[in-house]
C-alpha cells in the first residue's frame, strides 16, 4: 500500500492481503475491501490522501455499524453502591495486569478499589495481584492457594458491600481440568455475586491476547457463550499484535472493546477508540 499508484483491482487485492494479515480475517478483509471500492468510485476518491481517508472513514464506520446501540463505555452501578466487574479469560493474555492498570486508574481518578485473588489455580497468581495492590495501594482478598474460587469471591463481595467500596474487581482462572469446569466455575461466581448484590455483576470482561489472532476469536465465542461478556479488553498491543481481530469479533459477536494496553506500566492501558486504531492499522499508507 505504500507503493501506491493509483486505484485499481491490483491497489484492491493488496488493501485485501493487507487486511488478512492484520488479522481481520477473510471474510471481514473481502466485505471490507468491496465496500471501499463502492466508497471510492462513490467519492471519486484519485490522490492517496484521498483514498486513505475513505479506507480510514469507511473501517470506522463499518466497525460502529456492527455495534449499533451498543455501550462501549464502563458500565457502573448508581452513587453509593458497589460496582463489581469481573474479569474472564484464559491465562497468559494479561488479565491480572489489566486488573492491576484499572485498580491504579480508579484509584487516582478517587475511587475505592478492592481486589479479589480468585484465580487460586495458578501459581504466583495471588501473590502477581497482591503485588499490583500494593503498586496502586489497594488492598486485596486473597485465599490459601487451591482454594475454592467462589469461597474468595464471597468473603470480597460482603467486605466490598460492608465497607462501602465503589469498585470490585475480580480476578478469575483461565484454567482448570477442562472448559466445561472452568464455566462452571464462572458460573459459580455469578450465582455468588448475585445472590449479595443482585445487579452485579455490573461488567464481565473479556481479556484476550492480540497477538494470538484468529484463536482470540475462538476464545470470544467460548467465554461469550457462557459468561455474559459486556465488553473487551485488548492486551499485548505493543508487540507483533495487528489487532485487526477486533473487527472479525465486533462483525461476528457484536462484543465492544472497551481498552486496549500495550506496555507494563499502569498508564499503559487506554480506552479504545475506533479512529485511532484503524489510523493506527494503516499507519504506513498514511505516513508514507
Amino acid at each position: 500500500m505504500a507503493n501506491f499508484r493509483s486505484v485499481d483491482e491490483d491497489f484492491f487485492e493488496d488493501l485485501e492481503e493487507t487486511l488478512v494479515g492484520a488479522d481481520v480475517g477473510f471474510d471481514m478483509a473481502i466485505k471490507i475491501s468491496d465496500e471501499l471500492r463502492e466508497e471510492v468510485k462513490l467519492k471519486n476518491a484519485k490522490r492517496k490522501e484521498d483514498v486513505r481517508d475513505v479506507i480510514i472513514k469507511k473501517m470506522v464506520d463499518l466497525y460502529e455499524a456492527d455495534g449499533i446501540n451498543e455501550d462501549a463505555t464502563m458500565n457502573f452501578a448508581p452513587k453509593g453502591q458497589t460496582t463489581v466487574i469481573l474479569f474472564v479469560g484464559v491465562n497468559g493474555v494479561g488479565k491480572t495486569t489489566t486488573i492491576g492498570k484499572l485498580a491504579s486508574k480508579y484509584q487516582k481518578a478517587g475511587k475505592s478499589v478492592l481486589l479479589a485473588a480468585a484465580d487460586t489455580f495458578r501459581a504466583g497468581a495471588t501473590k502477581q495481584l497482591q503485588e499490583w495492590g500494593e503498586r496502586a495501594h489497594v488492598p486485596v482478598v486473597a485465599g490459601k492457594e487451591k482454594a475454592d474460587p467462589a469461597s474468595v469471591v464471597f468473603a470480597a463481595v460482603e467486605k466490598a458491600r460492608d465497607e462501602n467500596y465503589d469498585v470490585l474487581f475480580v480476578d478469575t482462572a483461565g484454567r482448570l481440568q477442562n472448559n466445561v469446569n472452568l464455566m462452571q466455575e464462572l458460573e459459580k461466581m455469578k450465582r455468588i455475586i448475585q445472590r449479595e448484590i443482585p445487579e452485579a455483576p455490573h461488567e464481565v470482561l473479556l481479556v484476550l491476547d492480540a497477538t494470538t489472532g484468529q484463536n482470540a476469536l475462538q476464545q470470544a465465542k467460548l467465554f461469550k457463550n457462557s459468561s455474559d461478556v459486556s465488553g473487551i479488553v485488548l492486551t499485548k498491543m505493543d508487540g507483533t499484535a495487528k489487532g485487526g481481530i477486533v473487527f472479525a469479533i465486533r462483525n461476528e459477536m457484536h462484543l465492544p472493546v472497551k481498552w486496549i494496553g500495550f506496555g507494563e506500566k499502569s498508564s499503559d492501558l487506554r480506552e479504545f477508540k475506533p479512529e485511532e486504531f484503524v489510523y493506527g492499522l494503516f499507519k504506513e499508507l498514511v505516513e508514507s
